[in-house]
């Protein structure tokens, strides 16, 4: 009688086993790519939503950035710096270390044949997944962030502790703290399967058509710039992918707008609007954000001896 072969599990596919431990580095490295990257660019946060919530005022990124500091001095553009660090960082580990979780649990299911033949479509269903709960982790600390940068000074507090017990005593009127978990879906859940399809397919390419020996015997530093590159190109794609919904997240912390549904503020600002206020400040943020995490992310890998993601 013929013995039976154990079923494919692509936790245990590679040279490096995907168990809890795995997950839980690729969890930390999430945090520390998304935390430190996001609350970094925190003036070029605080400069895009004004542009996106008040046009007539803010009007392109460096302007935007010396009426703050005119206005507001140094603290008027490191506002929200906070909430973002947290914020971010609780969604980085949920967004990195789940994608791995996803991905392989869906591999597993499609089987070794099909999760090779079809792994763009796994790539998208991981990133999707992964991202549903990230968006949960953030918006709380996302509708504080946004309140306080987009909100007049003197308007509403600043500090971290204060703005949040601000938002859960007026969460009647700010819809704190999910208020904004649709359009953050909406404006989060196609960017990160782009952010993840695109740098997946990417790096792809290039050690298809560029680096053509096996991954492994290249230098660390090359597969990083490797990593970096895809990163930044993949960026750009999001960006212009998710900035509506990204606008609309804005325009929802706008204090005119309280009460109004998604629809009837789209409707109000237009879909060009919607779709190009603050686009060139958020390309060079998101492309340049998006290089930077996949690369810290990769570093810590490398570290931890996991390796670098992706590959033919």
């Amino acid at each position: 009688m013929a013995a039976i072969s154990p079923k494919w599990d692509a936790r245990f596919a590679g040279p490096v086993p995907h168990d809890v431990n795995y997950y839980a580095k690729c969890m930390l490295g999430g945090a520390l790519a998304c935390g430190f990257t996001h609350a970094g660019i925190t003036p070029l946060d605080v400069a895009k939503c004004n542009m996106q919530v008040n046009p007539a005022k803010y009007q392109g990124l460096v302007p935007s950035l010396k009426l703050l500091l005119k206005e507001e001095g140094s603290k008027g553009i490191w506002k929200g710096f906070g909430p973002t660090f947290v914020g971010y960082s609780a969604q980085g580990m949920f967004k990195y270390g789940l994608y791995e979780v996803f991905k392989d649990f869906y591999s597993t299911l499609a089987g070794e044949e099909a999760s090779s033949k079809y792994k763009p479509a796994i790539w998208l269903a991981g990133s999707a997944s992964a991202e549903v709960f990230a968006d949960i982790a953030l918006c709380p600390l996302e509708m504080t962030k946004v309140k306080i940068q987009t909100s007049p000074s003197g308007t509403f507090p600043i500090g971290f502790g204060a703005a949040l017990a601000q938002m859960n005593r007026t969460k009647v009127e700010t819809r704190f703290p999910f208020g904004s978990l649709v359009p953050l879906w909406s404006r989060q859940i196609p960017y990160t399967m782009a952010k993840f399809f695109f740098f997946e397919k990417i790096v792809q390419l290039f050690y298809t058509h560029v680096f053509t020996k096996p991954k492994e015997t290249y230098s660390k530093t090359t597969q990083l710039g490797v990593t970096f590159a895809s990163g930044y190109l993949a960026g750009v794609v999001c960006a212009i992918v998710s900035h509506p919904a990204d606008s609309l997240v804005s325009l929802l912390g706008k204090a005119e707008n309280k009460g109004k549904s998604v629809g009837q503020i789209a409707s109000e600002v237009g879909v060009m609007s919607l779709a190009t206020k603050g686009l060139g400040t958020r390309v060079i943020m998101i492309g340049t954000l998006t290089g930077f995490q996949w690369w810290i992310y990769d570093t810590f890998k490398s570290a931890m001896g996991l390796g670098t993601t992706g590959g033919k």
